[in-house]
């Protein structure tokens, strides 16, 4: 068994417009954790990076909640541990900090348990901590995945992400919590809207894997959660008339929101993270912008 691994786990964006709890696709900015198995001792939790003051550092920390848990799997007392966490992931942004959280602390708990079990089985249990796969999926295995439930068990498919396509996000200074942006949503939809969802998933899935521009237009389209959503996002018709004129494909929530991701070509990348920045700054919203790319690794060990 490991006495100490460190673990990268990227970010994630979901929903990806009409893909609404389903399909999340792994990004290019990490939350590092180090486990260090201690002889004997209380639990230890250090927290830098970003938004670091604002995460605990007892047993209630998600990240240890989701190693705790798995030990309770194996029937085991966790062990004592040392747990050091460097955030690079902004909290409550629609970014999959809390995936995160449970993706590593499950991930790191194996590699001290000396990997008993298999990743799949660590992905189940990621799914049901988080109650939805979309977020935990990607960044437990990395690239674009498409998650479909079969009873019990899960289908996961990984969507071909074309490499001309470049995701840019747009993260502003406020919060959105998913409970809230789930409220908003309705408990019934029109068939209508069923079929239109239905349609603009299929196109993206085809979208994602030829880059085709006109594709990607139409298919970024959704009924089910972004209209109701985007009125809880202070600056979103601005912000996203803003990239579309500097080029984007197309712009959506990431996640939960508030962080707003376009999709757009490697050439009006910069012009598209500049366009949305200074659409939010003129409402008054200082925001972060950047052009990011798919990670293909998902969760993995660095030295």
């Amino acid at each position: 068994m490991s006495q100490s691994v460190t673990l990268q786990v990227p970010a994630t964006t979901a929903n990806l417009g009409p893909g609404f709890d389903c399909i999340g696709a792994a990004l290019t900015l990490y939350n590092t954790c180090q486990f260090s198995r201690l002889d004997a001792g209380e639990l230890e939790i250090t927290v830098s990076g970003v938004d670091a003051e604002r995460v605990s550092t007892d047993q209630s920390n998600l990240l240890y909640q989701a190693f705790a848990k798995f030990y309770e799997q194996l029937g085991q007392v966790p062990p004592p541990v040392r747990i050091q966490i460097e955030l690079g992931v902004p909290l409550a942004r629609g970014l999959g900090s809390s995936a995160t959280a449970i993706v590593g602390g499950l991930v790191g708990a194996n590699w001290l348990a000396g990997q008993p079990l298999s990743t799949t089985e660590v992905m189940e249990i990621a799914i049901a901590i988080e109650g939805h796969p979309d977020n935990v999926v990607p960044a437990l295995l990395g690239g674009c995945r498409l998650a479909a439930s079969r009873g019990s068990a899960w289908e996961i498919c990984e969507v071909p992400w074309h490499s001309e396509i470049v995701p840019v996000v747009a993260i502003p200074n406020f919060e959105l919590s998913t409970a809230e942006a789930r409220r908003v949503l309705p408990a019934q939809y029109s068939r209508a809207d069923a079929i239109f969802n239905t349609a603009h998933f299929g196109l993206l899935v085809r979208a994602l894997e030829t880059g085709n521009p006109q594709w990607l237009q139409a298919a970024l389209q959704d009924r089910i959660h972004q209209p109701y959503r985007q009125t809880l996002i202070s600056g979103f018709d601005a912000v996203r008339e803003a990239a579309l004129q500097a080029g984007a494909y197309e712009l959506v929530i990431s996640g939960a929101g508030p962080t707003l991701l376009a999709l757009t070509s490697p050439q009006q990348s910069a012009s598209v993270c500049q366009a949305m920045s200074q659409a939010w700054q003129q409402q008054g919203i200082s925001t972060q912008a950047i052009a990011l790319a798919i990670d293909a690794d998902g969760t993995k060990t660095i030295d």
